[in-house]
């Protein structure tokens, strides 16, 4: 029950949703159906069994009748399924800002786009365990990976996306509300996997030029010390 914190979480919860109640509906169906027919046709004293191949139309019918029934609910997840997916993963738009996204035995660092809005330039902000966002904002990710498989997972974006070696992944997320949360690596990667977590800072656009105002200055004040 985590909050919904991207344009697609509402979308992606509604599928889960669906499949929930769709599997929870034919689940409790059939076992009440089941200790039901348990109770009908229990042993008594002096009624014989009848022996039954199950093979007979009519006994057939029935079951037959609840395999189109879930036929059609598998069409309805199927349907409600890919057009999310059309959405989060086909479709790709017009971004307002870009950040990279490096995943490594075993921790997350970040490339932003500086003050110029654009990644690659000498203003970028690289940092390790954090990404900051603006909210209300576009975001394109390119995701790498520098060793094996991970996987880039923002439960509160409903966001899974695996970092393959030798590869740039492409995705995007708007966020919709302010706060800290986590990001996970949700392959696993090998011994540390379980500590390779980082947090994503999501804030107003205020908030977010004095955290590049910030980073600038510190980045500076190192090329001062260092020349």
């Amino acid at each position: 029950m985590l909050p919904s914190a991207s344009t697609y979480a509402s979308d992606i919860d509604g599928v889960i949703l669906l499949i929930a109640v769709l599997t929870g509906f034919w689940f409790f169906l059939t076992a009440g159906v089941f200790f039901w027919l348990i109770f009908k046709f229990r042993a008594r004293e002096g009624q014989k069994a009848l022996y039954i191949t199950g093979s007979e139309k009519k006994y057939t019918k029935p079951i037959s009748w609840a395999h189109y029934a879930v036929l059609v609910c598998d069409v309805l997840v199927i349907v409600a399924a890919i057009r999310v997916w059309v959405d989060v993963k086909m479709t790709l738009p017009e971004a307002d800002t870009t950040v990279r996204v490096i995943g490594q035995q075993w921790a997350w660092s970040f490339q932003h786009a500086g003050p110029d809005g654009q990644l690659d330039t000498p203003d970028d902000i690289l940092t390790a365990d954090e990404l900051h966002v603006e909210v209300d904002k576009l975001h394109h990710y390119k995701l790498v990976s520098r060793d094996v498989l991970h996987n880039f997972s923002v439960p509160v974006f409903r966001l899974k996306q695996d970092a393959i070696p030798g590869r740039e992944i492409t995705g995007w997320f708007e966020p919709t509300m302010t706060g800290e949360f986590d990001i996970q690596c949700a392959e696993m990667c090998g011994i540390g996997h379980g500590i390779m977590a980082a947090r994503i800072f999501i804030e107003t656009a205020e908030e977010h030029q004095a955290w590049m105002a910030e980073q600038q200055q510190k980045k500076a004040a190192l090329v001062a010390q260092a020349g």
